[in-house]
């Protein structure tokens, strides 16, 4: 009997010792959950009801569509123009933080010259600087030259982004084999030929990433086209639903546009991955084929 339950007294407290970890972790995956399900049962409620603790399960074809209909009735389609600005902004500005990243990146992971080290470490310096320190810096600039309140002045100081950059360089110095840009060089290639045909397919994975989190940065970015923009017609939609949040301070009726215009900016973030991800599978699928 004792031989038994010395036996079975270990296995008994490594189940007692999981418990605890796995209750912290679904305790902090339900404090994460319980917003997003806060915002997705709200935007099926009526301007009446949003604030009830519970007024009965929501109801998509009814009050969430109403909630939208309204909310495209709203300034003639003023929220659809908001999420057109912000898909030209973050798109833009990802791509363009893409191309940008890729060659830098690249050239400091395959050259070697004069003030290289320098120049990584103040890219590794901006990568610890807060991005919200700059807004006001990049206002003073961009109004020198009179782009203040234009499309420009929210993609422009995006596309250098330091983080990115460090990204690239890493995932060139470690994925694109020297031996191949030597091969391709004996061939006669240019350098940007390498960069363009050799460096870049390889770096398709590093180089989605790059876009994914660049576009995710932009399209929730609120100060920066807060400071920039002062015409309604560019806003995104973090500005736009903030600028009809104030008005619902008078019309408390305009909180369930709010609610269903969050609601509906989650979407294109969603759509996104779920189309990116197609690019990781393909990288981990040529990785299994090599090995």
């Amino acid at each position: 009997m004792s031989g038994r339950g010395s036996a079975t007294a270990p296995g008994g407290r490594g189940a007692r010792a999981k418990i605890l970890p796995t209750f912290l972790l679904l305790l902090g995956g339900l404090y994460a959950v319980l917003p997003l399900l806060w915002v997705l049962f709200a935007a099926t409620k009526g301007p009446e009801e949003l604030f009830t603790t519970f007024s009965g399960w929501p109801s998509f074809n009814g009050g969430f569509t109403g909630n939208v209909s309204a909310l495209s009735d709203y300034g003639d389609g003023r929220f659809w123009l908001w999420m057109l600005n912000s898909l030209i902004y973050a798109g833009g500005g990802a791509f363009l933080t893409v191309v940008v990243s890729a060659a830098a990146g690249y050239a400091l992971a395959k050259y070697r010259f004069a003030g290289q080290r320098l120049i990584f470490g103040a890219l590794l310096a901006g990568v610890l600087v807060p991005q919200i320190t700059l807004a006001i810096p990049q206002y003073l600039l961009l109004s020198e030259v009179n782009m203040v309140g234009s499309y420009w002045s929210v993609i422009l100081p995006s596309v250098i982004s330091p983080y990115s950059i460090y990204l690239c360089r890493i995932y060139a110095a470690t994925a694109v084999p020297d031996e191949i840009l030597e091969a391709g060089r004996v061939d006669g290639s240019s350098e940007f030929r390498l960069l363009w045909s050799v460096a870049m397919p390889i770096m398709t994975p590093g180089l989605v990433t790059v876009f994914l989190l660049q576009f995710i940065g932009i399209w929730n970015n609120f100060l920066l086209p807060y400071i920039m923009l002062a015409d309604d017609n560019r806003f995104p939609l973090t500005v736009g639903l903030y600028s009809l949040l104030n008005r619902g301070a008078s019309q408390p009726a305009l909180y369930s546009l709010v609610i269903t215009g969050s609601l509906l900016s989650i979407v294109p973030i969603i759509a996104l991955f779920l189309f990116l991800q197609r690019f990781w599978r393909l990288d981990l699928v040529a990785g299994g084929l090599k090995g």
